[in-house]
This record gives C-alpha cells, structure tokens and sequence, in this order.
C-alpha cells in the first residue's frame, strides 16, 4: 500500500450540488471564481467542489446559495479534489459515492418544491404538526367496530 501524505492539511471540502432551472454549475463556478480569496474551485456535473480554509469555504457557499436558496445545497466531502485515495484518474471507473450522489440528484427535486411551497404558506394559519409520540386514546365507537369485525 502507497503511505499517502496529506497535501492540503488545514482545510475543508464541500459539495455545492445545484438543482435549477435558472442556475447551471457553470454559473455557480464563474461566481465561485468570482468571490475565491484563495479556495480551490471545481466544477462537476452537479455543481461545485470547494476546498480551502473553512471560513473562507462558508463564505462562498454562503454567497453562492444566495444565487438560488431553494435549489443549491451543500454537503460536507471527506477529501479534497484530485486527492489519490479517491480522484478516478487514480482509480479508474466511477469515484466511490458518485452512485450515491447520482440518486440524491434524482431526490433533490422534491426537496426544492418543498422548500417553495413552504414559503408560500403563512405559519400563522399552517396547524402544527401532530405530536408523533402522543398516542391518542381508542374511543368507544371505533373499539366496538373493530371488535364486531373479529367476530364476523
């Protein structure tokens, strides 16, 4: 096994998945490129890889989901881009998770309509959700419908 040596120690790297039908990850990336004091940027199929000092990562991702709040989401990634334990230069084939970020993109859709639709609603007249853990009691009329059904 190849003894592997960190090249980019100090820093974070995020995942800015775009799903939009007015932003592309070009987009993202021109901005991304745009705002960068230092971060490395990478754009991708879905959006962008952003490595660098956490604070200055938070700041364009902060910046950048500005562009579109309901359809730009973030996700933490555990290596940096190019790195050797997962880059498919290296590897070859399909990096291990781009599986798994194929279907999130198919799920993302119904996240962003949630989140529009929330914000078409007033909370003053949207009911609180249900207690899941409160059990409402069996009332009499329901308990003898279900036990007249046993008996037939």
């Amino acid at each position: 096994m190849t003894e592997y040596t960190p090249t980019h120690v100090g820093t974070v790297t995020k995942y800015v998945v775009v799903e939009s039908y007015e932003v592309t990850p070009t987009d993202l990336a021109i901005r991304g490129y745009e705002i960068s004091k230092g971060a490395m940027i990478k754009e991708t199929c879905f959006g962008l890889v952003v490595n660098g000092k956490e604070e200055e990562v938070d700041r364009i991702v902060t910046e950048l989901r500005k562009m579109d709040p309901d359809h730009i989401f973030v996700k933490d990634r555990g290596f940096p881009p190019g790195d050797s334990r997962r880059c498919r230069a290296n590897l070859g084939g399909a990096r291990p998770g781009y599986h798994g970020m194929e279907y999130e993109m198919t799920v993302i859709p119904y996240v962003s309509h949630g989140l529009e639709e929330l914000q078409k609603r007033d909370a003053a007249t949207v009911p609180a959700p249900k207690d899941p853990l409160e059990k409402p009691a069996l009332d009499v009329v329901t308990l003898k419908k279900l036990i007249k059904a046993q008996e037939s």
